[in-house]
């Protein structure tokens, strides 16, 4: 077995740095390009708007987006 003896603050890095990875392999394990469960666009601004977290300007964004998707229903 061989030692290395590294800088904490390099040793924290890596950790998070390998923590980031191992987050980032999960959510892709995941099915994570597979379609949303609804494809009305009204219902997902909705959802949002619900958490509270998005103001006006930005939901209004989303919603006009939605609108010029051809994947997206009213």
């Amino acid at each position: 077995m061989i030692t290395v003896i590294i800088p904490t603050k390099q040793y924290k890095e890596l950790i998070d740095a390998k923590l980031r990875y191992e987050y980032l392999r999960q959510v892709f394990d995941k099915d994570f390009f597979s379609s949303p469960p609804t494809r009305s666009g009204k219902e997902i601004v909705r959802a949002l708007r619900d958490t509270k977290r998005y103001n006006i300007r930005f939901l209004k964004s989303i919603e006009k987006g939605l609108q010029r998707s051809s994947y997206f229903r009213a």
